[in-house]
């Protein structure tokens, strides 16, 4: 039987007013993760990428007695094996003052909900190998650490290098 939801708390959907909510929740992750300086995207960019004509990804605003706590951001993916849909939680972010009340768990039966909805054979993310609270959070979730693949990136001047000129 699934956990009640706290008392006061919603999950939406992020609509364009709510982009600059967003950024600040998305620069108090970064401070947390001692990333602040990766963190170069601005309103308009975040507006299109999310609510635009093609948006690259869906966010949810979590509000605990209609302030702000916290954000998700996810996509989804596609599995060649299995020939279904996948969810990417990109990002999942809850303020330290509104931790330990369920809202974690609220968010992730949410994305559980619409993985079903949408036919989705699994929900994966990465976690900072330093953030043991996270990662006890996702094992009493019964996420499991996936041992044999690496996760790898192509991003800023080698992805240019790579794409060559324009």
């Amino acid at each position: 039987m699934p956990e009640p939801k706290p008392q006061g708390l919603t999950i939406e959907p992020i609509k364009g007013k709510d982009v600059p909510v967003l950024l600040s929740l998305i620069r108090e992750l970064a401070r947390y993760e001692s990333l602040e300086d990766r963190v170069t995207v601005d309103e308009e960019a975040l507006r299109t990428s999310l609510t635009g004509p093609r948006p690259a990804a869906q966010a949810l605003l979590i509000r605990l007695d209609h302030q702000p706590v916290g954000y998700c951001i996810f996509f989804t993916t596609f599995s060649s094996f299995t020939g279904r849909p996948g969810l990417w939680i990109e990002d999942i972010y809850i303020q330290p003052q509104a931790r330990r009340q369920g809202i974690g768990r609220a968010v992730f039966a949410f994305l559980g909900r619409l993985a079903r909805e949408i036919d989705c054979g699994r929900i994966e993310f990465a976690v900072l190998d330093w953030n043991r609270p996270a990662i006890d959070f996702y094992r009493r979730l019964g996420a499991r650490r996936q041992d044999d693949w690496d996760l790898y990136r192509l991003d800023g001047s080698d992805l240019g290098r790579l794409a060559g000129p324009e």
